[in-house]
């Protein structure tokens, strides 16, 4: 009885192991194999898809980045330099009636005038433009309005007066155009002049 105990496990295991070695042997046959190699081929492929991608998108932004940092690199340079200009157009909107008249200060104010237009030029060379919106939509993206005020020669809404031009570089502001901006026509007073009155 006890041989045949000890004898059952030893005659047991190797059908065992040979059950397994064939399950093992159908599990790895060519069909899983070229189904794990399709797999991880995918896996690999998506991978390289991702990694493209976002390669592309990291040269696109720094493509980005560059052409930003050319057209904004005299950003402080140019928001210096207006101040410049703004005393240049005083000095010449400063200049009284009569000496405009006297011919012996004509080439002084054309002086003026001729270096004004020459740093604007200089500007405009460097990506830097005028915002100057006379009679313009009231634009709060570009303009800074200081009061509103009846006009009756300008329709409600636009800039009636420029107090001080603004300036752009590229797609951004500068400095907003300081400006008044038209409330419309004045409306009639209810006690008009003659309204009410008796002639004798």
């Amino acid at each position: 009885m006890e041989d045949a105990m000890t004898q059952n496990p030893a005659t047991e295991d190797p059908k065992l192991d040979a059950t397994e070695a064939t399950e093992q042997a159908a599990a790895t046959g060519p069909e899983a194999e070229i189904a794990r190699l399709e797999a991880e081929r995918d896996d690999l492929k998506d991978k390289l898809l991702r990694t493209l991608a976002e390669m592309e998108n990291l040269r696109r932004r720094t493509e980005r980045e560059v052409a930003d940092a050319k057209a904004y690199a005299t950003t402080s340079f140019a928001r210096d330099m207006l101040g410049s200009a703004d005393n240049l157009r005083r000095a010449l909107e400063s200049l009284p009636d009569a000496a405009q008249a006297d011919p012996s200060a004509k080439p002084f104010q054309e002086g003026v005038e001729l270096t004004e237009r020459e740093l604007i030029k200089t500007l405009e060379r460097h990506g830097v433009r005028k915002i100057d919106p006379q009679g313009e939509k009231f634009d709060p993206n570009l303009h800074q309005a200081m009061f509103e005020a009846p006009d009756a020669t300008i329709g409600k809404g636009l800039v009636s007066k420029v107090v001080q031009v603004g300036y752009k570089i590229g797609e951004r502001v500068l400095r907003p155009a300081l400006v008044g901006v038209s409330a419309g026509a004045p409306k009639a007073s209810d006690g008009q002049a003659g309204n009410g009155t008796t002639s004798h």
